[in-house]
């Protein structure tokens, strides 16, 4: 079969419940195999945590981690890769992504940003400027420091989602709520910058009857099957990010909520249009009196809801799932740009 790529994809496979079905390698590494394409998984952090004495982070990467990169870098001498995909795992640093370099020297490197706030996350940025392609989920603030500590290519990819798994799902009655959250109220205080109108929103749903949180509010999170049967569920989803001045950028709560069917208000954020449309795919808000205005009105008219609903869900598969993800992203290795509804050409 002409040009197969062989694709060596360095993430955190762990079967943690609420990481389940939120985790975007998977869905891309399925994306990659659908299109034809031959796919290898590295699980980086669990391979240190069980080369470690103790199951200890700290522990790990004082006498794991060096042995956790030269397996890393056998298997990729191995394979011969042509991409290297790299996301950025716990304890992986430029020291790994260097001997990735050497092992496979001919490969192209392309690693993949989800998090906000990059400049606060230790060695992020010395080890994207190991890489030859930067994706994020964002096109503003948080790209932009990478493009000016000297990362050589730097480019907004959104989150994918996988419609085998991501669907609307028929529920029991316990599922069936009008609003639903999940996450944190918010970020570390102490470590990130505060989002307001996310605190008040989500402080006030906890507190309404029908309503519910899951991973806030003295509430556990929620994983696994149970995390979309939730979604699932919900009459309305709620989105809002912990920053929401950042162009084009969504957490994947966004997408997850779309592809299960749930009806979402999401705060808007730069040309966020761009991505889903508002009154077609979702309704986008401001304030936090323009989201419960908006809930309440949609609450008592079914018909409508439902409608932008099934719409947001339908479009979510179409254009944001993963085959259609993977193959951007392969249209960025080997052409340098790609085009998407969000862009002409990146």
């Amino acid at each position: 079969m002409p040009n197969v790529k062989k694709i060596f994809m360095v993430s955190d496979l762990r079967f943690d419940a609420v990481q389940m079905f939120k985790n975007n390698p998977i869905k891309l590494a399925k994306g990659f195999i659908r299109l034809g394409h031959d796919v290898r998984q590295f699980s980086y952090f669990e391979t240190a945590m069980g080369l470690s004495p103790l199951r200890n982070r700290v522990v790990a990467r004082l006498f794991a981690k060096n042995k956790a990169d030269s397996l890393l870098a056998k298997a990729i001498e191995n394979y011969r890769p042509d991409i290297i995909f790299i996301s950025f795992v716990r304890m992986l640093d430029a020291e790994t992504i260097e001997q990735m370099r050497q092992a496979a020297p001919k490969a192209v490197l392309v690693g993949f940003d989800g998090d906000a706030w990059p400049q606060l996350r230790p060695g992020r940025i010395d080890a994207a400027k190991k890489l030859d392609i930067l994706l994020a989920t964002n096109d503003g603030e948080y790209l932009q420091t990478y493009r000016d500590a000297g990362v050589s290519k730097c480019v907004f990819m959104p989150n994918s989602c996988d419609p085998d798994i991501d669907h609307r799902y028929d529920v029991e009655n316990k599922w069936k709520k009008d609003i639903l959250w999940t996450g944190y109220i918010e970020h570390n205080p102490g470590r990130y910058p505060g989002e307001e109108l996310r605190y008040e929103i989500v402080n006030r749903i906890s507190k309404m009857p029908n309503c519910v949180v899951h991973g806030c509010c003295g509430k556990p999170k929620i994983g696994g099957m149970d995390y979309l049967y939730a979604i699932s569920g919900a009459k309305i989803g709620l989105s809002i990010n912990g920053d929401n001045n950042i162009r084009l950028y969504h957490s994947n709560r966004l997408t997850q909520y779309l592809s299960c069917g749930s009806f979402v208000l999401a705060k808007k954020v730069p040309d966020t249009d761009l991505l889903f449309k508002n009154g077609l795919h979702l309704r986008y808000f401001d304030t936090a009196e323009e989201f419960f205005e908006l809930a309440k009105w949609y609450l008592e008219h079914e018909t409508e809801r439902k409608k932008i609903a099934d719409a947001g869900m339908k479009w979510t598969h179409e254009q944001f799932n993963g085959v259609k993800i993977a193959g951007y992203i392969l249209d960025l290795v080997e052409k340098g740009a790609y085009k998407a509804p969000w862009n002409s050409v990146l």
